[in-house]
């Protein structure tokens, strides 16, 4: 093994470093991506996608160039690793690489747009932030007009650093807001338990419970609430999960209003302000600031 130092660059990672803390992006991938893409024009968009806009699987026109698609689309998964602002759009346009409609190349063509006109953001790990984990949980109930299907988001922060998200469409279709996010909320524990066992690996040893923020008050309510509901059979399992890490106090749920919950960054797509405030809420920002 070799110590080659401070860490500046791994595929496609920039780690940069400065008073503020320490920056991650993917500012060259990027600038490839837009390349790629050959966007030759000048329009800016400032959200990655359309408000209130749905997608189907099959409308309109087929796109011919489909490996072209699947290319962009791609990368715009890998981009995400450092690109917390277009989970939600890699996570619906990766949906239709199979067979992709015009409709879905046009809302590929704003995502990479709107990188083109913020490609030079970053994650910033401030050098002053505590080593207090919480996390966020939210889901989109019945979003996907296809399936039915809703969207679970999660997000996790270490002090005012976030160290882990996602964004992915559940497996199965609830039948009720409750129990979407009551999906969403076990898929969270899951994280947590796994972060805290890793920061004990690390000899960052968590004090007490993590704090999981919900704006479901019912998905609490059965969380902690020992009573079995017959409404809440189907999804037993998840019941008795989260029971189970509340009562070994290994999590505890708490509520949070709408407008406080950062995870509607994964969840939908929203408007400029919307998604600026969050944006700053999340440390994700300029570079040059």
């Amino acid at each position: 093994m070799k110590d080659l130092g401070k860490l500046t660059y791994f595929l496609g990672l920039e780690v940069s470093y400065g008073k503020e803390g320490i920056r991650l992006s993917q500012q060259k991938y990027a600038e490839d991506l837009v390349q790629l893409a050959n966007l030759i024009d000048h329009k800016k968009v400032h959200t990655p996608m359309e408000v209130n806009t749905k997608y189907k699987k099959e409308e309109g026109e087929i796109f011919g160039d489909q490996t072209l698609y699947r290319r962009l689309v791609g990368s715009l998964i890998y981009l995400t690793m450092s690109r917390p602002d277009i989970s939600y759009a890699a996570q619906v346009l990766s949906q239709f690489v199979t067979k992709p409609y015009k409709m879905h190349y046009t809302a590929l063509l704003r995502v990479i747009r709107y990188i083109k006109c913020t490609v030079n953001r970053s994650l910033l790990f401030p050098s002053s932030s505590s080593l207090d984990m919480v996390g966020y949980a939210d889901a989109d109930w019945a979003g996907c007009p296809d399936s039915r299907r809703s969207t679970t988001g999660w997000c996790m922060m270490l002090g005012s650093c976030m160290i882990s998200w996602k964004c992915k469409k559940q497996s199965r279709t609830s039948k009720s807001s409750t129990e979407a996010e009551y999906r969403s909320m076990s898929a969270a524990c899951s994280e947590i338990i796994w972060l805290r066992r890793l920061l004990s690996k690390l000899g960052i040893e968590m004090k007490g419970s993590t704090t999981l923020y919900g704006d479901n008050t019912s998905a609490i309510r059965i969380a902690t609430n020992p009573v079995h509901h017959e409404n809440t059979k189907h999804i037993d399992v998840d019941c008795h999960y989260i029971r189970e890490l509340v009562e070994d106090r290994s999590i505890s749920l708490k509520y949070i209003s709408s407008k406080d919950q950062l995870v509607d960054l994964f969840t939908k797509a929203m408007s400029r302000s919307r998604h600026n405030y969050l944006l700053s809420k999340l440390m994700f920002c300029d570079t040059q600031h």
